[in-house]
């Protein structure tokens, strides 16, 4: 997966491990990816077996770029992800399988427990979810709130921007490759629609 948004993203220094469009055109190498993308999560449906989990929408945020997102009542989701929601980078934020930022709010309750300033929205993401085991999340995923249903893609990475929401500045304690578990999730839109807090979330393979 990796391999692949790179190519999108950066361009190809060496041979793409798969076929892409010849000829550079953006959508087609994006619409290219996200096939890619999904027929990995179909083999690793395949081959690792998930349970199902169920928890609720816990609170929504959106912002006129950056962060703290604030909170927000209810929201339309559509392909671009949550609508009148916007990022301020554009160069690594936003693209199709970053559409949504979802975080644990029971995560957000462990780091506040440790002392941290953390509140819900202040590391940028656009949902807050309650009662999911945080940990099991992976990419390829499937997520449906109501109408709405999406794919996870990948953890998202921290920044220096979300600092402030740690006592010691450390944002890598909600980064995947450190601290397994804590890291805020990316999803796709599959399917557009309303969601509002108290909403049921289904996570499933």
């Amino acid at each position: 997966a990796d391999d692949l948004i790179g190519h999108v993203v950066d361009g190809w220094s060496a041979a793409p491990p798969v076929a892409v469009d010849a000829a550079g055109d953006p959508i087609a190498d994006v619409h290219t990816l996200m096939h890619h993308l999904d027929r990995l999560a179909s083999e690793r449906r395949a081959a690792q077996p998930f349970e199902p989990m169920t928890g609720v929408v816990a609170a929504l945020h959106a912002s006129d770029g950056g962060v703290p997102k604030r909170p927000i009542a209810s929201a339309v989701v559509d392909v671009g992800g949550l609508v009148g929601d916007r990022q301020g980078n554009r160069q690594h934020h936003g693209r199709p399988w970053q559409a949504l930022c979802l975080f644990s709010i029971d995560v957000i309750d462990e780091l506040t427990a440790e002392g941290h300033p953390i509140v819900p929205g202040s590391v940028g993401e656009n949902i807050s979810v309650a009662g999911v085991d945080w940990s099991r999340l992976r990419g390829g995923l499937t997520i449906d709130i109501g109408d709405v249903r999406l794919r996870t893609s990948s953890p998202a990475a921290p920044c220096r921007k979300v600092g402030g929401s740690f006592a010691d500045g450390d944002w890598n304690r909600i980064d995947h490759t450190t601290r397994p578990g804590r890291a805020r999730w990316y999803a796709s839109v599959i399917a557009g629609g309303s969601v509002s807090p108290g909403d049921p979330v289904v996570i499933t393979a």
